[in-house]
């Protein structure tokens, strides 16, 4: 049997081995880069970014600022991105040193969609074509790791955890019987795999479906009834947001929960 001091050196050696090969020693790969290029829209205040394929509307008042960015097709995935975060950097091997700034990134929420433009070759205004990964960054955000006259850089990119402030917000859109219920301001994995809503008089919980962006639509009458919300993010953690929404509630009001994914 081979003896303490052995058996620590035999520790030891394959932690080395397994972080030689990127791993963890508890066999949990890490976070890697990927390459995009990014663009900006939207003007030196990100006043032009308001609205969005996501929903949210005001990103000022929503709590997202101007730290966002529209994704191509193929990161959108038809709005199951919606608030991810993700952490850019200029690509400093591919970029012109002129219009890179090395060092520097900058963390963004996905806000919104940057459409394909077929007519332009994909390498020449078609940045957002598929297969394409890219970012069309608010202004103020781009600026962080771009030269403005730069205009497109290559970047490096990679998923990370978002850090908000307060609760999620839930806000209520729609007339009469057709109800849609956007949810902002949502950390740690940032975007929402599935909804329910309970109304006050059900003790049922009825499931929520994704209309578009971060807007959730409900099958059940919910005007004038006290609700709550059971969400599940893309990483698999449940919260149960209980009676958010007071009874009497109106369209276009925004209700602010205490509760936040860790």
């Amino acid at each position: 049997m081979a003896s303490a001091p052995a058996r620590a050196m035999a520790v030891v050696m394959l932690t080395f081995v397994l972080l030689g090969l990127g791993m963890a020693a508890d066999d949990k790969a890490p976070i890697k880069w990927q390459r995009a290029h990014a663009t900006f829209y939207g003007g030196a205040d990100a006043s032009g970014t308001m609205g969005g394929a996501c929903g949210y509307e005001n990103l000022y008042t929503a709590g997202y600022g101007t730290r966002t960015a529209a994704l191509s097709s193929v990161l959108f995935n038809n709005g199951a991105s919606c608030g991810q975060c993700y952490k850019i950097a200029c690509d400093r091997k591919l970029a012109d040193p002129a219009f890179c700034k090395p060092g520097v990134t900058v963390t963004i929420t996905a806000t919104n969609l940057c459409p394909p433009n077929d007519a332009l070759p994909n390498d020449n205004g078609g940045w957002c074509n598929l297969p394409r990964q890219h970012f069309d960054m608010a202004q103020p955000a781009w600026e962080k790791i771009g030269v403005y006259k730069g205009g497109i850089i290559p970047v490096m990119y990679q998923r990370v955890p978002c850090v908000k402030k307060g609760g999620v917000r839930f806000r209520i859109v729609g007339r009469d019987y057709f109800h849609l219920v956007i949810v902002m301001n949502v950390a740690a994995a940032g975007s929402i795999k599935s909804m329910d809503v309970m109304t006050s008089d059900s003790n049922d919980w009825s499931p929520m479906s994704r209309n578009w962006g971060a807007n959730w639509q409900s099958l059940v009458l919910l005007t004038g009834k006290e609700l709550s919300f059971r969400l599940t993010d893309t990483d698999g953690q449940t919260v149960v947001f209980n009676k958010v929404v007071p009874s009497g509630w109106m369209f276009g009001q925004t209700f602010s929960s205490k509760l936040q994914f860790k």
